[in-house]
């Protein structure tokens, strides 16, 4: 493989992961590019439902929004990549997803010095194959993709995870709290009780039931928010039946950027491994992480690895998308004691305040 230590390139194309967690725990990779190039043009290339993580990225020069398609709409589509890829003249590419197609798409669009890993046979069409590490399994993600930038000279960073918000749009996150008759002096407590890859992953809703309730009982001004995408809305519903109006479910209802501006505004954090625990942890939003049939080990919270409750059971983790038993691993974590985190993670923001 040709080192590139040397290299000043004009124009450079990332290709973010797919999944909104992944995105998230990409973006130290724009930040250690813009460190090494100030002035060369980053473009961020991402499928159209994660694109507005990036939407005020400031090492982000254009975002290249796509979509998955099928049929015939499927080959205009790719068309339309590959020829948006060719006016990009972009002499530098790094491929954080591992598929053939990715490979491809950058090549076909006369992308230069691409580099990706060794995987899924597209080793003919990178220019800069790299090895996954020896240690991929038992190390973090965000680390895995620091390793794609060794070529270029730049080594592992301390680079953490990170998103931004405006103020502007702090504030219309306010003024969307406000709808529901919240006061500003309201300690907000955010819970996110889905997950995109199954409900192995997902703490029993029962549970964050009992867990919403305790919150609000502990503390009058104590307000909890459910959050959740529409495939969620069902399930939160359920949740929050009769739980009264200082438990407030917005499952459906926000767009990416509201959904960060919220989380932003929240005094702690409740969440499954998911999305928007990654996005509250870059946020440096106070969280705890309930992990079952995953492992934190390549996938938890970058910043606040600490704040993560786990049981260990033989079976865990399994990585399947449904439990094939009882559900040992988040069974045997009580509600009480998720509770009892939470107000922890809730007085430590206060104190902070004060």
């Amino acid at each position: 493989m040709n080192h590139l230590e040397n290299f000043e390139p004009k124009s450079i194309i990332v290709r973010m992961p797919n999944w909104l967690g992944d995105c998230v725990m990409g973006t130290p990779i724009l930040t250690d590019l813009r460190k090494r190039y100030p002035k060369a043009e980053i473009t961020a290339m991402c499928q159209a439902n994660v694109a507005e993580l990036f939407e005020k990225d400031p090492d982000v020069d254009e975002l290249f929004r796509f979509s998955r398609s099928k049929g015939l709409i499927h080959r205009i589509s790719e068309r339309n990549i590959v020829a948006k890829l060719k006016k990009g003249r972009h002499d530098l590419g790094i491929l954080l997803t591992n598929s053939f197609s990715s490979a491809w798409r950058f090549k076909q669009g006369g992308v230069k010095n691409i580099l990706g890993f060794r995987a899924d046979m597209r080793l003919m069409l990178l220019d800069h194959p790299i090895s996954f590490p020896e240690n991929v399994k038992e190390q973090h993600l965000v680390l895995t993709y620091k390793e794609q930038l060794k070529p270029l000279g730049v080594e592992i960073s301390e680079t953490m995870p990170r998103l931004y918000v405006s103020d502007d749009e702090i504030r219309g996150a306010w003024d969307f709290v406000k709808r529901f008759d919240i006061d500003p002096s309201c300690n907000i407590l955010g819970v996110n009780p889905g997950a995109a890859y199954g409900s192995a992953k997902c703490y029993p809703p029962e549970r964050f039931s009992e867990v919403a309730k305790n919150l609000i009982d502990a503390h009058p001004k104590n307000v909890v928010i459910f959050f959740g995408d529409g495939s969620h809305k069902e399930l939160t519903n359920s949740i929050c039946q009769g739980l009264g109006k200082r438990v407030i479910n917005l499952a459906g209802q926000t767009s990416i950027r509201e959904l960060l501006a919220l989380i932003k505004t929240c005094d702690a954090f409740l969440t499954n491994d998911s999305g928007p625990m990654h996005i509250a942890d870059s946020l440096d939003v106070p969280l705890v992480a309930l992990f079952g049939s995953t492992s934190p080990i390549a996938t938890g919270p970058y910043r606040q690895s600490q704040n993560i409750i786990q049981k260990k059971v033989p079976c865990s983790p399994c990585f399947k998308r449904v439990c094939p038993i009882d559900f040992p691993c988040m069974k045997k974590i009580s509600s009480r004691e998720v509770t009892d985190a939470v107000l922890g993670k809730l007085s430590n923001k206060l104190a902070e305040k004060a």
